[in-house]
């Protein structure tokens, strides 16, 4: 190998390097977009039991315990 090689492979390495880098911050900024204003889709929506069927049940805390 001798030194137009070796620069060639050492340029190529590098420059293949750095549009990967430019390549992966790009996708990261859109999906950080994606992310931030992405809004979901709902096609379909479960049944859900209607508000007096639920018991809702609040927490005690007892100072007295033993």
């Amino acid at each position: 190998m001798d030194m137009t090689q070796a620069a060639a492979f050492l340029s190529g390495s590098i420059l293949t390097m750095l549009g990967f880098i430019v390549v992966v911050a790009g996708v990261i900024a859109i999906n950080n977009l994606l992310h931030k204003y992405w809004k979901p889709v709902k096609l379909f929506t479960f049944a859900e039991y209607p508000p007096q069927f639920i018991q809702h049940q609040t927490p005690t805390l007892d100072k007295e315990t033993k």
